[in-house]
C-alpha cells in the first residue's frame, strides 16, 4: 500500500504539533524542567505523554511541508507550552522572593547557597521555602493537576484554532505584578516585627549613645528573626493553598476560560 507524501505530512503533523506545546511544557515547569533533570529525561517524559494524549485529542489542522503556515502554528504551541509552565514558575518563585525579603531584614542576606535547580545564588531561607513549596506540591498532587490542564489546553485552545487570546497575554503580564505583591504579603508580618526590632534599636542608642549598638544589635536581630521565622511556618500552609488557588486561576485566564 503505498501512501502520498500529503498523507505523512498529516500523520506526522498530529504527532509533532501536540508534542511541540507538551515539550514546551516540560522545560519550563519547576521540578522538572530544572538543571537537575537531564534535557533528554524532559524530551522523553514530553514523548511520553504525548503518545498517551494523541489518540484522545482533537483533529490537527493540515500542515503542507515547511510553509509558513506550519512555523506560525508550531510557535503558537511552544508559547501556550511556555506560558503555562511559566505561571507555576511564578508560583514558586512568590516564595523565593518572600524570603529575599525577610533574609534582608533579618541580616541574613549574605547567607547564600547555590541553587542547584536554577543555577544561581539564593538566600539561605529562600532555599528552605522552595523545598517546602516542592515537598507540598507533591503532597498534595499539584504535579497530576497540572498535566490535567495541559492536556485540558487542547480542548480550550485547540490547535487548529490558533494561539492564546488576548485575555492570556495579559494575564501572564499580571502574573509578574501578583508575584510581587505575594512575596510581600508573604513576607510583610516578619519584616513588620523586625522593623519595631530595629526601631527599638533606634531608640536605645538615642538613650545611651555610648551603648554598643552594632556589636548586640545584629546577632539580636538575627535571632529574633529566625524566632519569627519559625512561628510564622504555622500559616505556611494556609498561604501556600491560597497562593496555590491564585495561580491555578491565573492558568485558566491565560487558557481563556476565565475572567481578570
Amino acid at each position: 500500500m503505498e501512501f502520498s507524501s500529503l498523507q505523512i505530512e498529516q500523520w506526522v503533523a498530529q504527532f509533532l504539533l501536540p508534542f511541540f506545546r507538551i515539550a514546551s511544557f516540560f522545560m519550563v515547569i519547576p521540578m522538572v524542567g530544572t538543571q537537575l533533570v537531564p534535557a533528554r529525561i524532559r524530551m522523553g517524559l514530553a514523548l511520553a505523554m504525548t503518545v498517551v494524549l494523541v489518540p484522545v485529542l482533537p483533529d490537527m489542522p493540515p500542515v503542507y511541508g515547511m510553509s509558513l503556515d506550519t512555523y506560525i502554528l508550531i510557535a503558537q504551541q511552544v508559547l501556550i507550552g511556555t506560558a503555562l509552565g511559566f505561571v507555576v514558575q511564578v508560583l514558586f518563585q512568590v516564595f523565593v522572593m518572600g524570603g529575599q525579603l525577610v533574609s534582608s531584614q533579618m541580616g541574613l542576606g549574605f547567607a547564600s547557597v547555590s541553587d542547584p535547580a536554577n543555577g544561581v545564588s539564593v538566600v539561605v531561607l529562600s532555599q528552605f521555602y522552595l523545598t517546602m513549596v516542592m515537598l507540598l506540591f507533591l503532597a498534595f498532587n499539584g504535579h497530576l493537576v497540572l498535566f490535567e490542564a495541559l492536556a485540558r489546553s487542547f480542548y480550550v485552545l485547540p490547535v487548529a484554532d490558533g494561539g492564546m487570546p488576548a485575555a492570556g497575554f495579559l494575564a501572564l503580564a499580571r502574573s509578574g505584578s501578583w508575584m510581587v505583591a505575594s512575596g510581600l504579603l508573604m513576607s510583610l508580618p516578619a519584616v513588620t516585627a523586625l522593623l519595631v526590632i530595629n526601631f527599638a534599636f533606634g531608640v536605645m542608642t538615642k538613650a545611651a549613645p555610648q551603648l554598643n549598638i552594632f556589636a548586640i544589635g545584629f546577632p539580636f536581630t538575627m535571632m529574633m528573626g529566625l524566632l519569627i521565622t519559625w512561628a510564622s511556618l504555622e500559616g505556611f500552609l494556609g498561604q501556600y493553598q491560597r497562593f496555590t488557588q491564585l495561580a491555578f486561576n491565573y492558568l485558566d485566564y491565560i487558557l481563556g476560560v476565565g475572567g481578570l
